[in-house]
């Protein structure tokens, strides 16, 4: 961007702190709009003078902009600015700028106020041409390679071709999602550490309490355990995401002429630290859903098909198999495929997030199908647990331990299908839309874009990347209990619990309940003492 604008030498760090110009071109690249447009013709120079300052051989110091080159490019954009609802940056305030005359060297870009050290001279600078700015509602719909998006001319770019094949040939999205505001890039930030850090600690939490007591945690309530486990990893993967930065992660270098520009990375594993974060999000999450189908099933084999615990865990291989397999699969073929690629607005990798087709078969599909699954066997138990509830009501015994497990079952139901169901709606919302947004990147000029509201809506993105954490921050509901502070006081104390009094598991209440009136039960064919075997 300041190719040509009088000096070939800039002075690093700067006065913002930045020790390369990768990072002024990542901050100064929101002012890019304002450049097009020329609302001022000092504004160039200005934000040229201040992101990268001048460096002279024998004058040890960064030599600011005077104070008028940035009074001039404000009175020009400021009212432009004003008009979509931007305000002139504090950090690039007029007063604290030196004026021309003071003991404070500046530079000005007009050669007769120019003010420079006594030796050496400062650089001419070209002439200044004054040209007439270009009326922001006039709006260039030519569809091709413009600012934000980014041109890609290296050829081993997964995205160059040497043949045309349209107007945005070789061009890549820019690194962060270009409708967000730089507010709401830090608020992402903010809101994916909050929920990160607040689903590790939960998952944590109920993770080692299975550790120190799983005799507490029978079938069909253990996949909980497993589900848990899952989040625990993909708050890492975000966590790990946060340490690094979005750059680090999610972009790659154009390789454009005159220097890389960052864009979002494209069909490609990336590097180990993207390849890292793509393993943890997406296998441990496919995982966790899978898991929910388990926890689903063994609900249904316990209150629908009158199974024991014992009978249960008897097929746990068979579990752990489809839990792991299935994702493991899944996951190998994305990595084989080439198809992990970044995240502009959370700046993790994942996949599907450039491609529609990855994000239909690899994401979107499996979580609709496990979610239908689930949701029918949690269904099925359902209505057998109503249908024993009466029959137990008829016999004249107590319920109350039966509907308190029914209450919980329901409850983590609604914690996890909810959130599933929202997740869903989002990635549907984004696979219908997306097209529209990378379009009108192409084809329309920024004021078009902002007058008309075209681009993705912030509120939709924040909701997904919630509800992809609330399931692990709520997965600590089935913990919290008495029996869970009696566990760690007896691990702190090194006591080892009474074989009498070990604490009784979610599923043994059901028993208590189901067996109240164990022959009116048996007499119905509602309770079978020893489970039928599992091919009846």
């Amino acid at each position: 961007m300041c190719k040509g604008i009088g000096y070939n030498f800039t002075y690093m760090p700067n006065q913002f702190n930045h020790d390369t110009q990768e990072e002024v071109g990542l901050e100064v690249h929101q002012f890019w709009p304002l450049v097009r447009i020329r609302c001022s013709p000092d504004l160039l120079f200005f934000l040229c003078s201040m992101y990268t300052p001048i460096c002279l051989p024998d004058y040890k110091k960064p030599l600011p902009p005077c104070r008028s080159v940035c009074e001039r490019a404000k009175r020009g954009c400021s009212p432009l600015m004003s008009q979509y609802g931007f305000e002139w940056p504090e950090r690039m305030g007029c007063e604290q700028l030196p004026q021309l005359g003071d003991e404070t060297l500046c530079m000005d870009q007009n050669n007769s106020e120019s003010t420079t050290p006594p030796s050496p001279p400062l650089p001419k600078t070209t002439t200044k041409v004054r040209i007439k700015p270009e009326n922001p509602l006039q709006c260039d719909r030519e569809c091709r390679c413009r600012d934000p998006l980014v041109p890609v001319t290296r050829e081993s770019h997964a995205l160059y071709s040497p043949v045309y094949t349209g107007p945005l040939l070789n061009c890549a999205q820019p690194c962060h999602q270009p409708y967000f505001s730089v507010d709401e890039r830090v608020f992402t930030t903010f809101w994916l550490g909050l929920w990160s850090v607040l689903c590790f600690v939960s998952t944590l939490t109920t993770v080692a309490t299975f550790l120190i007591d799983m005799d507490r945690f029978k079938y069909p309530e253990r996949p909980i355990i497993f589900q848990a486990t899952c989040y625990l990893f993909v708050s890492l993967g975000y966590i790990i995401r946060l340490l690094a930065g979005h750059e680090r992660v999610a972009c790659g270098s154009s390789g454009t002429i005159g220097g890389d520009h960052l864009h979002i990375l494209y069909d490609t594993t990336g590097p180990t630290l993207c390849t890292l974060i793509f393993l943890l999000v997406y296998f441990f999450g496919m995982a966790s859903s899978i898991w929910w189908v388990v926890l689903s099933f063994t609900w249904f084999l316990a209150a629908g098909m009158k199974w024991g615990s014992e009978a249960i865990a008897s097929y746990s291989q068979y579990f752990h198999l489809a839990a792991w397999l299935i994702p493991s699969a899944k996951t190998i073929a994305v990595l084989a495929l080439s198809s992990v690629d970044g995240d502009p607005v959370a700046g993790i990798c994942y996949v599907g997030n450039q491609s529609l087709e990855n994000l239909r078969g690899f994401v979107l599909a499996p979580l609709v199908v496990y979610l239908f699954t689930g949701s029918l066997f949690l269904l099925a138990g359902f209505v057998s647990l109503f249908r024993i509830r009466s029959i137990i009501k008829q016999g004249g015994t107590k319920t109350d331990k039966l509907e308190r497990l029914m209450i919980r079952i329901g409850l983590f139901t609604v914690l996890y299908t909810v959130p599933a169901t929202i997740v869903v709606a989002c990635l549907v919302y984004e696979q219908h839309y997306r097209p529209d947004w990378e379009r009108a990147l192409a084809c329309s000029c920024l004021s078009e874009r902002q007058q008309l509201g075209r681009g993705p809506d912030y509120a939709v993105f924040m909701l997904k990347y919630f509800m992809c954490h609330v399931v692990g921050i709520t997965s600590g509901v089935w913990i919290w209990s008495g029996k869970t502070l009696e566990s760690w006081r007896r691990l702190f104390t090194h006591c080892r619990p009474q074989k009498a009094a070990a604490p009784s598991s979610m599923y043994s209440e059901a028993s208590t309940a189901l067996t109240g009136n164990t022959s009116t039960l048996m007499a119905q064919g509602i309770y079978h003492k020893h489970p039928p075997p599992p091919n009846i």
